[in-house]
């Protein structure tokens, strides 16, 4: 009894300690000792972009009332978009309602893209290949007076592409911007609706999720860019734009991808920053399309 008093640990601090390191030398190491820890996966961000516009029409002007809901909602008021436009459609962007609109996407603090600089929606690979490059220039033309600055994104019409055309794009500076989900809303045989909006959207994000659980998307100041494709002269996309941004945060739960604190880009800069980071480069490489259009360009 008197020797363990004499040698009792709690009056050595120093062998006191050298004794715990020696049980923990021989104890086996624990679970969380040998798991490694998860790789972190960068919260999704959604960046809209919208085709064909601007509307030209009179009467509920649909490319108007995207614009209203994008400003002022109440999923994140003052939402910045890419507007992928036709700035002479004869039916849209060549009108004075066309134009105005045009204005007010800039004045809003959009991002204005080409999508086409001709009468109709003309196909960029059916094209002459020198009304393809003067067309190429009068968009730009167009964008460049409206802006002040060169249009950086294109989109083909049809999402519809080949080395070509693509090198005509950069040689006149432009980068292609393709799509993740689509709402597939084009308007085609007059249908304008759609009655599987979640079911589509859902199935577009899960197989995205694949390669944001591998991370093999780029990130842009710590959020992944989604893109998301719309119509803005599709009058049933913009009766329905409220109820798509709930959508889109749904399905990002029910695939436990989180979304950033802004689940939607609000600023012009960040947003084209996040979209020339998911631009095509290569003609060579075969992006997954929407809809049905990789199986007709096969």
């Amino acid at each position: 009894m008197a020797l363990a008093r004499m040698f009792s640990l709690r009056d050595y601090p120093a062998i006191r300690h050298l004794a715990y390191l020696a049980v923990l030398l021989v104890l086996p190491p624990t679970a969380s000792a040998t798991t490694a820890p998860e790789t972190p996966h960068a919260p999704i961000r959604f960046l809209l972009t919208f085709d064909d516009g601007p509307s030209g029409s009179i009467y509920l002007n649909s490319t108007e009332q995207i614009l209203d809901v994008l400003d002022h909602n109440p999923i994140q008021p003052g939402i910045k978009a890419i507007f992928f436009t036709q700035t002479r459609a004869r039916t849209g962007g060549a009108t004075d309602i066309g134009q105005a609109l045009l204005r007010r996407e800039r004045d809003d603090g959009h991002l204005l893209a080409f999508h086409t600089a001709t009468a109709h929606h003309d196909n960029h690979r059916r094209m002459e290949p020198a009304v393809f490059e003067q067309s190429l220039q009068d968009g730009i033309a167009d964008l460049t007076a409206l802006t002040g600055s060169a249009p950086q994104l294109v989109r083909p019409p049809f999402w519809n592409y080949d080395e070509r055309t693509l090198a005509s794009y950069h040689r006149q500076g432009l980068q292609m911007l393709l799509t993740d989900l689509s709402a597939n809303d084009g308007k085609i045989w007059g249908v304008n609706f759609s009655l599987t909006k979640r079911r589509n959207l859902l199935r577009q994000l899960t197989a995205l999720r694949e390669q944001w659980l591998a991370n093999a998307l780029p990130v842009v100041a710590g959020s992944t860019p989604v893109v998301v494709t719309f119509h803005d002269v599709n009058t049933y996309t913009a009766r329905t734009m409220e109820i798509y941004l709930q959508l889109l945060l749904d399905v990002a739960q029910e695939l436990d991808m989180p979304t950033a604190g802004k689940a939607f880009y609000d600023d012009r800069s960040g947003l084209e920053q996040a979209a020339l980071a998911r631009t095509v480069h290569n003609g060579d490489v075969s992006p997954r399309l929407p809809g049905l259009w990789n199986w007709l360009w096969k």
